[in-house]
Formats: structure tokens, sequence, C-alpha cells
């Protein structure tokens, strides 16, 4: 589990396809790996991906081809900037919002306006994942927990502050660009509880 508060912006160093899936080489740059053990998880632009290989400056993780066909992780190359987030621990705050890193979907910039000090960014989603929006809920941007502040069908919009554009990829984003996407956990436990409910009556 992660809480969507990036710790930190690495870059990919390598990128090495293997028989289908990917091997990542990843420096993490001011991402602190001291705790971080083999096998831990490491959140990648809100993937859950596991370390199998460390360095002083960075670690590897392999990507399956599952994961390659949901996300845009496969999209990345080397020099290729990406948030990273370790592993919630029970003695951490939780600041953003509970985060799996199973990203559900992949969403694209619509939209970015500058509103005062901040950004206000639009998304398209997939019409699957649309019935997860509400105004006022969380959201799950390239791992970056934000508030959807209004929902129009199949578009959501956040307002990004200054702090979030400088410390995540976010403020690199143009329109056009694709972004993963994890909608709320309590959402998608909801639908299911209610789906068992209409089933059972």
């Amino acid at each position: 589990m992660f809480t969507g508060i990036v710790q930190a912006v690495g870059k990919i160093r390598t990128c090495e396809a293997r028989g289908g899936d990917l091997r990542l080489q990843i420096d993490t740059h001011t991402l602190d790996l001291g705790n971080v053990k083999i096998g831990d998880s490491i959140a990648v632009n809100g993937c859950c991906l596991t370390a199998i290989g460390k360095s002083p400056h960075g670690f590897a993780a392999d990507v399956s081809g599952e994961t390659l066909s949901l996300t845009t992780l496969g999209e990345l190359a080397a020099g290729s900037p990406v948030n990273l987030e370790t592993a919630l621990t029970l003695a951490a705050p939780l600041g953003g919002h509970l985060v799996s890193g199973h990203v559900d979907g992949v969403g694209v910039v619509s939209s970015r306006v500058e509103e005062a000090r901040s950004v206000r960014f639009s998304f398209e989603v997939p019409s699957e994942l649309a019935r997860y929006l509400a105004r006022k809920g969380s959201i799950g941007v390239d791992g970056v927990s934000l508030t959807v502040n209004s929902v129009h069908g199949g578009r959501f919009e956040v307002n990004v502050i200054p702090h979030t554009l400088e410390h995540t990829v976010m403020g690199g984003y143009r329109i056009g660009d694709r972004v993963n996407l994890e909608v709320d956990l309590m959402a998608r436990y909801l639908e299911r509880l209610l789906a068992a409910q209409a089933v059972s009556n």
C-alpha cells in the first residue's frame, strides 16, 4: 500500500526488453533506499513494482506483460522522469489516501490551464472508469494523490499546487500525455458490495 505522496522524482536509467517483459533500472535521485530490501515494493508512476536489485542510488524491477498492457510503463525510455514512493508502513502518516499501486487504466491530459500559481488539469478517462469518479473524491494520477474538483462525463478536473508541480512529474505534463490512473479503493469495494447485495436480493 502507498499514500500517493510522491517522495522523489527519479529517472529511468535503462529499459531492457526481455522476451515480452521489461526490466527497468531506475535512478532514485533523493529517495532514501536505506530501509528498502530486495523484494520490497516501490511505486513507479503509481505502479507497484518489486525491487529485484539495489544499488546505492537506484534499483531494478521487472515489468510483466500484463502491467505493460495496462499502464504507461512500456512507453518509458532512458532519461524519462518517474514519480517514486516506497511502501507505506504502519508508523508512517497517511498524508494522501490509500493507494494500492494497481493501475486501473490510462487517462489522457486534455487541458492545462494556469490558475494563479496553480494549474488546473483535465483528464479524459476510459469509459469503464468514469463511474468511479466523484466530485471531491480521491484519485491517483501517476501515483499522485489528488482531489477531484469536478466531473463531466468521462472527464475530470484537478487543481495542482506549485509544490506538487515542482516535486512530481506533473509539472511537465502536456496536452495529449498519457497517465496512469487508480480510482479510489472505497469506490471499487462499494461497487462490489452493492453488486453482491443486488444478487442476494
